[in-house]
């Protein structure tokens, strides 16, 4: 669990110093080593060890007693794609082989629960670290060893540069850190682009919208793409002015399915929008999407010119 913050934090800003690593986009995962072989688990419980039998096969070389820390990923044409890891997770056991051999996965681990049965959580993560890089020395692909530098002005070119690949951002943690489960200590930045989009709809009323809902068009088509997080007060007052209903016929229905909104949108009742006259804006959105869709909430910035009158 981390904290999300603004900006790259200075390196005294945790206890013993920041150690900044990527920030993956793909599934969490915890990797045991027992006494019954290798389990893969997601954060939320999921048993994930058959839907990869490639990372659970290279994840046999792990001494019995050990649990690591870190993330499934997949790369497609040089960048990191969440929805290939869907698509593994959700295959039956006729292509679960296929898909592995086809859509490659990979292990990036960042940190070591326990080692030969000890539980290590409560030492600092500098040693933790050094256990994982003396694990990580026989390591070949699709097992990786997350890269972790003290360096900040490295870390700033990492955050810049790995974007394009679709690196969410950096997870920096303090040296003298304990891995504590469910706190908040370790803190999380985004990198985030403004983006042009138009605005198709609000949840809420016109004139005090609580979100907005954004689209792109994709061959002519003007397609939901995602809404903002909540407005400000002051900023749904000044949008409301400015908003317009439609004029003609709309692109969109009044009412869509949640996840049509919202990516993770796990409920069953209908999401009711309501249209407005498309109008081009910017919003500040991070790497993380599917298919052109954002999997997180963006935030809005402005509208880019005014709607008709």
């Amino acid at each position: 669990m981390a904290r999300s913050q603004a900006s790259i934090p200075d390196p005294d800003a945790l206890p013993g110093g920041c150690r900044y690593e990527p920030k993956w986009d793909g599934y969490r995962a915890t990797v045991t080593s027992g006494e019954l072989g290798v389990r893969i688990w997601s954060r939320r419980g999921t048993d994930m060890t058959e839907a990869f039998p490639e990372l659970t096969a290279a994840a046999a070389q792990l001494p019995e007693g050990t649990v690591l820390d870190g993330e499934v990923v997949a790369w497609v044409g040089g960048r990191l794609d969440f929805d290939a890891l869907q698509q593994r997770l959700s295959a039956g056991k006729k292509r679960r082989r296929a898909l592995a051999r086809d859509l490659q996965a990979s292990l990036v681990l960042f940190d070591v629960l326990a080692l030969a049965g000890e539980d290590v959580r409560v030492r600092p993560f500098d040693e933790r670290r050094h256990m994982l890089e003396q694990l990580a020395a026989s390591w070949r692909p699709p097992l990786t060893l997350s890269p972790m530098t003290v360096d900040v002005a490295e870390a700033r070119g990492w955050f810049e540069d790995m974007a394009a690949a679709g690196i969410e951002g950096l997870v920096v943690k303090g040296a003298q850190q304990a891995y504590k489960p469910g706190e908040r200590q370790w803190i999380k930045v985004k990198y985030r682009n403004i983006t042009d989009v138009i605005v198709g709809a609000v949840i809420g009323p016109i004139e005090r919208p609580k979100a907005v809902v954004v689209g792109n068009y994709v061959d002519g088509e003007l397609r939901i793409v995602g809404r903002s997080t909540p407005l400000k007060p002051s900023v749904a007052r000044s949008l409301g002015a400015l908003l317009r209903p439609p004029i003609g016929e709309h692109p969109w229905p009044e009412f869509v399915s949640p996840g049509a909104v919202d990516r993770f949108n796990a409920g069953n009742d209908p999401v009711r929008l309501t249209l407005v006259d498309p109008v081009p804006a910017e919003i500040s959105a991070d790497v993380a999407q599917s298919h052109g869709v954002y999997r997180h909430g963006v935030r809005f910035v402005r509208l880019v010119t005014e709607p008709r009158s």
